[in-house]
C-alpha cells in the first residue's frame, strides 16, 4: 500500500509563461516559413500601369516600371526584372509595352498582360491625340517647341538614369563591359541594325556566360 500511495502522489509542475509562448503547432511553424504569397488583381495591374503611363514620357517609362515592379509593389525580384527587359528588348515594339505585357503575364498570366498593356497605353493614346490636335491647330507657336524639346530632355536623363540604376553592377565587370561597349559600337559607329547586333552580340554573350565561367 505505501508503494501505491507513492506512485499515485505526483506532484504537478505549472508550466511557465515563457515555456508556453515557445510551444508552436506544426502548422504555425509551416505558416513562418512559407508565407503566403497574394498576388495582385487585374484591378491592381491596370491602376498601377494606368498611373505609369499618365506621368511618364518616352523612354523614361522602363524606370517608373522598374520603381513599381521591385521597389514599389516587389511584384518581381531584381534578376525577373532583368530577364524580362532582356527580352521585351528583342521583341518588336516598343520595350516599355512588350515589359509590362510580360510583367503582367507573369503576375496574371493572359488576362493580366491585357490589364498591364491597356492601362500602360490608354493615358499616351489619349495625350497623344489632344496634343495632335493642338499641334495641328497651334504648332508654329515658340511655346510648343520649347515644351517637346524640354520633355525630350527629361526623357533622356531619366533613361540614362534607370540605365545606371539597372547596370551600374555590371560597369566594373570586364565581359559586361566588353558587351556594353561592343553593342555602342556596332549600333551606334556602325548603324547596324538591331537584327545584326544580335547576330553578331548573341553567339559571344553565349560563349562568355556559358556554364562554369566567372562573370
Amino acid at each position: 500500500m505505501p508503494l501505491a500511495m507513492n506512485d499515485a502522489n505526483v506532484t504537478a509542475t505549472p508550466i511557465s509563461n515563457d515555456t508556453a509562448t515557445t510551444m508552436t503547432t506544426p502548422s504555425d511553424a509551416h505558416s513562418s516559413k512559407d508565407p503566403v504569397v497574394v498576388r495582385p488583381t487585374l484591378w491592381q495591374i491596370f491602376f498601377e500601369f494606368l498611373l505609369i503611363g499618365a506621368v511618364s514620357f518616352g523612354g523614361g517609362i522602363v524606370a517608373y516600371e522598374r520603381i513599381l515592379l521591385i521597389e514599389k509593389r516587389q511584384w518581381l525580384s531584381a534578376d525577373s526584372f532583368m530577364a524580362t527587359l532582356a527580352i521585351s528588348q528583342t521583341m518588336p515594339g516598343l520595350n516599355s509595352v512588350n515589359l509590362a505585357l510580360l510583367a503582367g503575364d507573369q503576375l496574371r498570366g493572359t488576362m493580366g498582360a491585357l490589364a498591364a498593356a491597356l492601362g500602360l497605353m490608354l493615358p499616351g493614346g489619349a495625350f497623344v491625340l489632344v496634343v495632335g490636335i493642338a499641334y495641328s491647330a497651334g504648332g508654329q507657336h515658340p511655346f510648343i517647341n520649347v515644351l517637346l524639346a524640354g520633355i525630350a530632355a527629361g526623357a533622356t536623363g531619366l533613361l540614362a538614369s534607370v540605365t545606371y540604376t539597372i547596370g551600374k553592377r555590371h560597369f566594373v565587370q570586364i565581359k559586361s563591359l566588353f558587351m556594353i561597349v561592343a553593342t555602342f559600337v556596332l549600333m551606334s559607329m556602325f548603324k547596324l541594325s538591331l537584327v545584326w547586333v544580335l547576330i553578331v552580340m548573341v553567339p559571344i554573350g553565349l560563349y562568355l556566360y556559358r556554364p562554369g565561367q566567372q562573370p
